[in-house]
């Protein structure tokens, strides 16, 4: 047993708001609570595609466009949800708990088919791949378990889209210190 207790960052909104964004941007739901992910999965039907963002440039900042340009396929998810890993804890763990055999990975992304997860990308499927890479994998397992037309918003509107890419330790080590001024009383 140890005697540290470390704190986990929580990452201001206003730092992870863009990176939201480009997933909503694209027709993701934000779940942002247990009830919300809840109220998501109940009695589903069909196929939902549950995004685990991250503040981490590496592997998110391939993730995110690669789910964005996946989006663009003639095949979709019915559902598109995010739930965003170090923001949204709870709601982030119960979505994790209905990718049943899965180990918590962030970035993810779940495809889920009737409620039961189909195609599944952990981290170690996303990190070191490019976007492209990420987009051509998930399109064939849209082709392979969805129904839903896609794309999920026009091209033009993808085509301006911009994407962001900053390193998750940056945002940490600033979120440990707004943690130690509030602390403080600073």
């Amino acid at each position: 047993m140890s005697i540290f207790r470390f704190a986990q960052p929580a990452y201001p909104e206003e730092d992870v708001r863009p990176m939201r964004e480009e997933l909503e941007a694209v027709g993701a739901v934000s779940l942002r609570t247990p009830e919300e992910v809840d109220q998501a999965f109940s009695g589903q039907t069909g196929t939902a595609l549950v995004v685990v963002n991250s503040v981490c440039g590496c592997a998110a900042g391939g993730a995110r466009p690669g789910v964005s340009a996946a989006l663009q396929n003639h095949r979709i998810p019915g559902r598109i949800y995010t739930v965003f890993a170090g923001v949204d804890r709870e709601a982030t763990q119960r979505a994790r708990d209905y990718m049943e055999g899965y180990a918590p990975s962030s970035p993810s992304i779940a495809l889920f088919k009737d409620g039961k997860v189909v195609f599944m990308m952990e981290r170690l499927h996303i990190e070191g791949y490019y976007p492209d890479q990420i987009a051509e994998t998930l399109a064939a397992a849209f082709d392979k378990h969805c129904e839903a037309e896609g794309p999920s918003i026009p091209r033009e509107k993808f085509e301006g889209l911009q994407f962001v890419q900053v390193c998750g330790s940056e945002l940490a080590a600033k979120a440990r210190r707004l943690a130690r001024e509030q602390g403080s009383g600073a």
